[in-house]
């Protein structure tokens, strides 16, 4: 069986590094799913769902903001500005970030760059809102023995 492997890497740390069968990912371009022997590949990371199908068939989920994604030979590496994995996040807090981002939009409004901004941040606290229920919904997280977390 091939597997592929795969890396989130943000700024400050490795979030996950693990081999896969299949990586679904948002771009820009909208959801690809990545699997051993992909073509090569550089697109641009969209703030949403990251769902990686383990070895043991098992699906993990993480939420991930901007970045840039390469595919090359065997290997999937993501460059996020941010990714959390579904057990490092707290609804009420990101609701919380949610409503603030929201608002943030409204005084905004009227500047370009700063409604930008807060359009980002807003996509970025509703992917983490979607992980938090996926994993809420299935019970929560199943980890893998080679993951690194």
């Amino acid at each position: 069986m091939s597997l592929i492997t795969f890396k989130i890497i943000t700024p400050e740390r490795i979030v996950y590094e693990a081999s896969a069968k299949e990586i679904v990912l948002p771009t820009e371009q909208g959801e690809i799913a990545v699997l051993p022997h992909h073509i090569p590949l550089v697109s641009l990371l969209k703030a949403g769902v990251v769902r990686v199908k383990t070895e043991n068939n098992d699906e993990e989920i993480m939420a991930v903001s901007s970045g840039i994604i390469e595919v090359n030979g065997m290997n999937l590496t993501v460059l996020a500005d941010t990714a959390e994995r579904a057990d490092e996040l707290e609804e009420e807090k990101i609701e919380q970030a949610r409503v603030a981002a929201e608002k943030l939009m409204t005084e905004r409004r009227h500047d370009d760059v700063g409604f930008a901004d807060a359009t980002a941040l807003l996509e970025r606290e509703l992917a983490r809102i979607k992980v938090a229920r996926l994993r809420r919904s299935h019970g929560g997280p199943r980890v893998t023995p080679n993951s690194q977390l």
